[in-house]
């Protein structure tokens, strides 16, 4: 059984990662680049903010969204009857749109919402045809991400403080070019108005998140079971192909009765697979599967 757990992409260029043996000590007051605005460059910044860092800090992503603040609440009660299984992507998100404001009314906060369809995500996934799990993927994960993957409420204060602060700046937009003369000199296109700003940065953070192919992985015994076509690339490249028994699927679409797998290695197969909670269940499945 694979049970890799998170697999990182390695970092691009001249971004480093954080606690990684080039994150050597900074100036106090030196700028910062941080690539992703997720809870990694959260992360990043408590860290930083530990080590007595004060400088600024610009943080970059496509959209420049940050991670909502947690509640605690009550999940709302639904049954898979009431999930519209097998739609489109269009049509569902409406659908999702239309049960928060629903409830709303009703004064239930959308945190339990979200929380509610969480035992239905797998299934809902899985029921997507490949078009919608695409078009998921590219351009409705990110807002799906803040809403689910949320901050503690005392982490959340101290991240709003430092953006209204200046101290963290959001940057909605891609890096275009990074120039290296001292220090760092990066390019970036704006997601909203396609101009190009400049900053200047002793150093950048890649917290832009988990490997986007898995063929590429940082895992050697990942990456020649590909290879060698024991297993194969999901259809979108996030993990393994494998069976809702979590049965590996070799290079030519047969199934192993051999090698399985568990956790973030098979998101493409149950997408919601990344946190302990949910890995905790499929472990169990599993065990009960090989136990007879």
């Amino acid at each position: 059984v694979l049970a890799t757990g998170h697999d990182e992409e390695p970092a691009q260029g001249h971004a480093i990662r954080m606690g990684s043996e080039a994150d050597t000590a900074l100036p106090p007051g030196a700028g910062v680049m941080v690539l992703g605005t997720g809870l990694s460059m959260v992360d990043a910044f408590l860290a930083l903010e530990q080590r007595g860092h004060r400088g600024d800090i610009i943080a970059v992503s496509r959209r420049g969204l940050l991670p909502s603040p947690h509640r605690k609440g009550n999940p709302i009660k639904l049954d898979v009857a009431d999930i519209p299984l097998g739609t489109q992507l269009s049509y569902f998100v409406g659908w999702f749109r239309d049960l928060i404001k629903e409830n709303q009314k009703a004064g239930i906060d959308w945190r339990d919402v979200v929380d509610g369809l969480r035992p239905f995500n797998q299934k809902i996934w899985q029921n997507w045809p490949p078009s919608a799990k695409r078009r998921f993927v590219e351009h409705t994960k990110a807002w799906w991400d803040i809403h689910r993957h949320r901050m503690a409420p005392e982490v959340y204060a101290r991240i709003t403080e430092a953006v209204q602060s200046g101290r963290i700046r959001l940057v909605a937009g891609r890096v275009v070019d990074i120039a290296r003369n001292g220090e760092f000199t990066v390019q970036v296109q704006s997601r909203h108005t396609q101009r190009l700003e400049t900053f200047e940065v002793a150093r950048i953070y890649d917290c832009s998140g988990i490997v986007r192919d898995i063929s590429t992985s940082s895992n050697s015994v990942v990456r020649s079971l590909v290879d060698r076509g024991l297993a194969r690339p999901d259809p979108l490249r996030i993990g393994l192909d494998v069976s809702t028994k979590c049965e590996i699927i070799a290079g030519d679409g047969t199934v192993s009765a051999k090698i399985l797998a568990v956790g973030p290695l098979t998101r493409g197969t149950f997408f919601e697979i990344d946190a302990i909670p949910d890995i905790r269940v499929q472990c169990a499945r599993l065990s009960k599967q090989l136990l007879g």
